[in-house]
């Protein structure tokens, strides 16, 4: 009888998890190390559009995710004192892309991903390191604190500073700063009733989107020097930033508690990996190509690895052929959106504002068209259960 093939998984977030739970459904004995001291994802919510949606149904939570989550679209980009440039609808996202854009809590989407697993799968404060990673004659082997554990798969998955990734190419320069920083809550805001929007100005942008379960995530960026923090407390920062801007900015502000708000600095892998696997080691999401958020494809695009990864378990580098030129070029629109609405000229702003305006009359809004090519890819296999892809 065949051994049971041995995979273990370095990072426990989204991409970690989802790779975990279509792994182990392929009947492999999946390991998770996660080095945190518990489960708890880094961020407030997560969109996920259709093409994530797919590879969640080949998992089988799919319809489950949908079902939690808000649906995305009712809305546009405005300008900070509140006129609309474009505007879009959910139902016009659905059509365009056979399927709903939608918003949940990143733990809601952890926690499932989780449930997935067999018990005791998932080794939470345990930092793990790649010390060999093997090859067709000799399994691979990774050390977890006083532990050294062996698998046919090893799975890099620890994020955008991944050691997993510096020690399959160390020539490889990593991540550099994107230029600006991101501020990101969830919240309850009394009385919230309003269109979600993302509102772009002179080097910041703010977005606030309701949820379904009544709260409210909100995200803001700018241009910023690298390591900069709030001389008092994030909250006041964004008031000086943002204090002014229209409705319902300043109600979200207010209902803002200094510790609710997360600061982190935008990096990203601005050179592409030569390949996502080196012998008998893969990596997925932002260790393999980790991209400014400015699509929210980051978690997206981690998920779409996952189940392509269970596809091509026994040919890694059918697995790099179908994901690298994907991820990449998804990355690269990421870093043009980045540009484009992290602007800080006048001049370029107002003509930024005037084309947006335009395109979006001539068709569909540049929060459709942003998506395009990436929201309509597919599983290379799927679960065999249908989905119902209605609000």
């Amino acid at each position: 009888m065949a051994r049971q093939e041995r995979v273990i998984v370095i990072g426990g977030g989204i991409g970690g998890l989802a790779a975990a739970a279509a792994l182990h459904q392929k009947g492999s004995a999946v390991t998770v190390l996660e080095r945190a001291p518990a489960l708890d994802p880094v961020g407030a919510a997560i969109s996920l559009a259709p093409n994530a949606l797919r590879a969640l149904d080949v998992l089988g939570i799919g319809d489950e995710i949908r079902d939690l989550a808000a649906w995305q679209g009712d809305g546009g980009l405005r300008t900070p004192g509140g006129r609309w440039l474009s505007r879009s609808s959910a139902e016009a996202a659905a059509a365009r892309f056979g399927g709903p854009l939608v918003l949940l809590p990143r733990a809601t989407l952890v926690d499932r991903l989780a449930a997935l697993l067999p018990p005791g799968a998932v080794r939470t404060g345990t930092p793990a390191a790649l010390a060999d990673p093997g090859d067709r004659a000799r399994p691979a082997r990774v050390s977890a604190g006083a532990d050294e554990l062996e698998a046919e798969l090893v799975v890099g998955a620890d994020g955008v500073r991944s050691r997993v990734r510096a020690a399959l190419f160390p020539a490889h320069p990593g991540p550099v700063y994107a230029g600006f920083t991101t501020w990101r809550m969830l919240i309850p805001v009394p009385g919230a009733a309003f269109a979600s929007h993302e509102t772009w100005g002179r080097g910041h942008i703010w977005g606030t989107h309701p949820l379904k379960d009544g709260r409210v995530y909100a995200y803001a960026a700018a241009t910023a020097v690298a390591g900069e923090r709030a001389a008092d407390d994030e909250k006041a920062e964004l008031l000086r930033r943002y204090g002014d801007w229209h409705d319902p900015v300043p109600a979200v502000l207010a209902a803002v508690r200094p510790e609710d708000v997360l600061r982190h600095d935008v990096h990203h892998l601005a050179q592409p990996l030569p390949a996502f696997h080196s012998g008998r080691t893969v990596l997925l999401g932002d260790a393999a190509h980790a991209m400014p958020p400015t699509l929210g494809q980051g978690g997206n695009q981690a998920v779409e690895d996952a189940v392509v990864l269970a596809h091509h378990r026994a040919d890694l580098p059918a697995y790099t052929a179908a994901r690298l030129p994907r991820t990449t070029a998804i990355a690269r629109r990421a870093v043009r959106v980045a540009r484009l609405d992290m602007a800080g000229s006048r001049t370029v702003v107002a003509v930024r504002n005037t084309a947006v305006a335009a395109l979006s009359k001539a068709g569909p809004a540049l929060f459709l068209r942003s998506f395009d090519g990436i929201a309509d890819w597919r599983p290379p296999y799927a679960s065999g259960r249908q989905h119902a892809d209605t609000p």
